[in-house]
């Protein structure tokens, strides 16, 4: 399973860069633009869920003991989980949305749209679930029935957000901005000097010197990180290269793998201060953590029930709000079920995501004729 992962995270990163060096200066533009950091915010909340707020500090012991990831210090670690690299794999989806679908369409196709979709519904469940496995760990003594009755309400509030993309795009500002003031706070907190924190923050170039490592699994856990990366790689590329304003494909690259790596490496490195410093974190700010990873949870749902909705033209328009509430709500907290009451895995998302990779290269392929008619817009912007 590894070795197929292995090859398929190679060949996505190698067709990032072979996009930007053959295509950089075809202008990408998505059918609702928006300004680019509303755009990055999008991106950034939609593509990430609590995993990003409350995994940093369980995990650095784990990377500082373990001798698969000896090569480099956790907070490097814990970045190249995350950052830099692993989003260009939205920069070719996003890429492919904006100037390849359009010519081609094989995401009309039947086959494809239904596996697509399902796709998008199971991610969908497991980013709940995900939050139903790990709001235990950070919410002490949360009985069962208040965990179960806070992912409803977290569903409901997620699936009514989705129903106008108003309020997706107003809830990722929002939530962008929260994550940036949290991160400030804590660092305030923290009491460490502008020195001390930047002392810190040059631990992340080891990342860079040893970037080739992260090329492939480093370990089960690393496997895992890569199978949920290539999970949302295709539905989160599509939702929101409709948001990209015009601009070269270079741009959007460097703007794909830079901005939300800042705003990252800023998180990372002030819980890894927090961590190499042995300071615990007070009951309020672990609220505040605990309340901005549930925003974060509810904006992921929110782009993903927006886009299969939109996909299968189930939207509200059709449905009205109170069919489109009820039937959403109920598909997705029972596939939540799904997930922590039976064997299913977002391993198996992600294989199947690769597999539809490479349905999608082979067709592309059949098909080249047709992407190639006619040249791509380089106009000026």
């Amino acid at each position: 399973m590894y070795s197929i992962l292995s090859v398929a995270t190679t060949i996505t990163l190698l067709s990032s860069l072979f996009v930007c060096i053959r295509w950089g200066n075809v202008v990408c533009r998505g059918t609702i633009p928006t300004s680019l950091l509303t755009f990055c915010a999008i991106l950034f909340t939609s593509g990430l869920d609590v995993g990003l707020i409350m995994f940093p500090l369980v995990e650095f012991p784990v990377y500082a003991i373990e001798a698969e990831y000896s090569f480099a210090n956790p907070l490097a670690i814990e970045f190249g989980f995350w950052g830099f690299l692993v989003w260009a794999f939205y920069f070719l989806t996003s890429f492919y949305f904006c100037i390849v679908e359009p010519k081609v369409k094989l995401f009309e196709i039947k086959a494809v749209k239904i596996v697509n979709n399902l796709i998008i519904i199971a991610t969908c469940a497991f980013t709940g679930f995900l939050f139903l496995d790990s709001v235990p760990d950070y919410i002490e003594g949360i009985s069962a029935v208040e965990k179960f009755g806070l992912l409803a309400v977290l569903v409901l509030f997620a699936t009514y957000s989705g129903s106008h993309i108003r309020y997706v795009k107003l809830l990722s500002v929002a939530s962008a901005s929260l994550f940036l003031l949290l991160g400030f706070i804590l660092a305030f907190v923290s009491g460490a000097s502008l020195s001390e924190f930047l002392q810190t923050a040059t631990g992340i170039g080891e990342y860079f010197g040893n970037i080739h490592y992260f090329f492939t699994p480093l370990s089960d856990y690393h496997g895992w990180y890569l199978f949920w990366w290539f999970s949302w790689s295709i539905m989160i590329g599509q939702f929101v290269a409709r948001f990209v304003s015009p601009m070269p494909t270079w741009q959007l690259f460097l703007a794909l793998l830079t901005i939300p790596s800042i705003a990252l490496a800023l998180w990372f490195t002030t819980l890894y201060y927090y961590f190499i410093n042995e300071i615990t974190i007070g009951p309020i700010l672990n609220m505040a953590m605990v309340g901005l990873g549930i925003i974060f949870v509810a904006n992921s749902l929110d782009s993903l029930i927006r886009l299969y909705t939109d996909n299968l033209g189930f939207g509200v328009r059709r449905l009205g709000l109170g069919v489109y509430l009820v039937a959403n709500w109920a598909l997705i907290y029972s596939l939540i079920l799904l997930y922590q009451f039976t064997p299913f895995q977002i391993e198996w998302v992600g294989l199947a995501v690769i597999g539809l990779y490479a349905v999608i290269y082979f067709l592309l392929f059949k098909r080249r004729k047709q992407f190639f008619r006619g040249s791509l817009s380089t106009n000026p912007l």
